[in-house]
């Protein structure tokens, strides 16, 4: 069975008629009539069932239709990936992250996939939750390291990481900091401290005042650093999520899980990336990237 008579038999189904399957395939009717009774005979069962002027599909034939054009479009799509990176000459991966992420899996697999694939070149940036879905949706970027915070989009690639914890760093001076968590009600009279730039300070505030539900004031910071640094100077906590294994806080800084009603309070990442940019390379990256994550649960 060739490839070939695969798509002359899709032509014909497609089409309903050997005469417009033959000139979309660019060959005569005698031809794709050929090519198809060879096919049948390989198989050893009718695909098609003739009657004078007129044809319909058998049970066998509805069947190899339906397999046959998934695996054509599998086909198609493994043609345009293998051109693509051959016509490349520097392949590229641009990966955002959050900023306030300080997990170790994500360098990592950076690293892994960097002596894995030698020829690809990576760039890094971070940025916002907002900020980085902006760089995917406006092609600078080719996937993102994010939480959910909306439904999933069908446009999207939604490849599920982890439901992870939510933690609260505070100075190890507190009052809290001899506990091991802290409700979220009780740190309402603590100041959170978010990382955000000036911009998108405004919808960082209203994400976790009105989705997670931190109430009190709100201070902000450039980077997790400088988040770090106020948290060690008692201005308030900082909220981080447990995404994989955290790297350490530093001897001034104390991390406690948030509860909700007694529960811990979690929420949930992912990579994206666009469907219609879908590469090997990319998922490559989310496949390493996931089971890093996961033996660390």
């Amino acid at each position: 069975m060739l490839l070939r008579q695969m798509r002359y038999f899709v032509a014909v189904a497609d089409c309903r008629s050997f005469t417009e399957a033959a000139e979309q395939c660019y060959i005569s009717q005698s031809a794709i009539s050929q090519q198809i009774r060879a096919l049948e005979a390989d198989l050893g069962v009718e695909l098609i069932h003739r009657e004078n002027r007129r044809f319909s599909l058998t049970p066998a034939g509805e069947y190899f239709y339906r397999q046959s054009k998934g695996l054509l479009g599998q086909v198609e799509a493994v043609r345009r990936e293998t051109v693509r990176i051959g016509q490349d000459q520097e392949s590229q991966l641009r990966i955002g992250y959050p900023r306030n992420y300080s997990g170790q899996e994500l360098h990592q697999a950076v690293a892994d996939f960097s002596r894995m694939y030698p020829e690809v070149a990576i760039s890094i940036v971070n940025g916002t939750h907002e900020e980085l879905y902006d760089l995917l949706r406006f092609g600078e970027a080719d996937l993102i390291l994010n939480d959910q915070r909306r439904a999933f989009l069908d446009q999207y690639v939604n490849y599920e990481l982890l439901r992870c914890d939510c933690l609260a760093e505070i100075p190890t001076g507190s009052s809290l900091a001899d506990q091991d968590a802290v409700e979220l009600e009780d740190l309402r009279h603590i100041p959170c401290i978010l990382v955000a730039p000036g911009e998108q300070q405004s919808t960082e505030e209203a994400y976790y005042k009105n989705t997670v539900g931190f109430g009190g004031s709100f201070l902000f910071a450039g980077n997790l650093e400088e988040g770090r640094l106020m948290v060690a100077g008692n201005r308030g906590f900082l909220p981080v999520d447990k995404v994989g294994t955290l790297s350490p806080a530093g001897a001034a800084v104390k991390r406690l899980s948030i509860l909700q009603g007694g529960q811990k309070l979690r929420r949930n990442y992912c990579l994206f990336w666009m469907k219609e940019h879908s590469s090997y390379y990319i998922e490559e990256f989310a496949g390493m990237l996931r089971t890093l994550l996961v033996s660390e649960e």
